[in-house]
């Protein structure tokens, strides 16, 4: 039996309340995340650099080609040891991460050695952008209200980075970042306006209140 086989639904601790209906659920792509979270590539190059600096430095002082080889040998293995704990760890993160939209909270779940799970609710929500890398994955950034903060270190690295005073959570590296970021413009609109939900239903569509845009 694995840790998550006996969540009544997958990503929640618990079954949902009557009437509250999951929109969407994602996890991240783990190569995606490896980099942005952990950013293989700098490191990647960094090594590279100082690895030509390590060698072109013992060349000058006179090591011969034995040593030099040697010891970039050495060097370049640390370097890929450390790459791959890094990608390793990036895909443990994405494996155990679940990113739940409901018509009533964002739910992230995540946890390697320790699970856990954080709840938002929509009432906490001031604002939700997107964002699209290069590659193609998404990240849906949510802005909450004063006085509701989350701990940084506790969300890490499920919060944009270097925003520690005000942590703002995060569904990072996701495969489908702009189909998450159109659920859940649409889930906060419907929230934060129920009544012209309904009365816009005919019309072919709900459009999300400016600061719940995503």
């Amino acid at each position: 039996m694995r840790e998550h086989d006996d969540e009544p639904v997958r990503g929640l601790p618990e079954a949902l309340p009557a009437g509250e209906r999951l929109l969407w659920q994602g996890a991240p792509d783990w190569r995606a995340f490896a980099r942005q979270a952990f950013h293989l590539r700098k490191l990647a190059v960094y090594f590279g650099l100082a690895l030509a600096w390590n060698a072109v430095s013992m060349t000058t002082d006179g090591a011969d080609f034995a040593t030099v080889a040697l010891a970039t040998a050495r060097f370049l293995g640390l370097a890929v040891f450390a790459l791959a704990l890094l990608a390793g760890f990036g895909w443990l993160v994405a494996r155990t991460t679940v990113y739940s939209i409901t018509d009533r909270r964002v739910v992230v779940r995540f946890g390697v050695a320790l699970s856990m799970t954080v709840n938002i609710p929509f009432r906490v929500i001031e604002q939700a952008s997107a964002r699209r890398h290069a590659d193609g994955t998404g990240d849906v950034v949510l802005t909450l209200v004063k006085g509701h903060n989350l701990a940084y270190l506790v969300m890490w690295p499920h919060v944009r980075p270097w925003r520690f005073a005000r942590a703002m959570p995060m569904l990072r590296a996701l495969p489908d970042g702009e189909a998450a970021a159109e659920v859940l413009a649409g889930a906060l609109a419907a929230y934060a306006y129920p009544i012209a939900t309904e009365r816009s239903a005919d019309a072919g569509g709900v459009q999300a209140p400016a600061s719940a845009a995503a």
